[in-house]
């Protein structure tokens, strides 16, 4: 399968708790930091959830 680069690129402060549990288990801890992902369907579920809160690379 194809991977996509996950970047945070705002701030999870003041956000809800469930897209700050969704952003733990895709990885992401700190601004700007950037992980790698398989792209599946719940990968992609996560990523949909906190799309204002990262950007997606193919």
């Amino acid at each position: 399968m194809a991977t996509i680069k996950v970047k945070q690129i705002k701030s999870r402060i003041k956000c809800p708790g469930d897209q700050k549990r969704t952003l733990d288990a895709l990885g992401l801890r700190k601004m700007n930091q950037v992980v790698e992902h398989e792209d599946t369907p719940s990968i992609l579920g996560m990523v949909e959830k906190v799309k204002h809160l990262v950007s997606v690379e193919k």
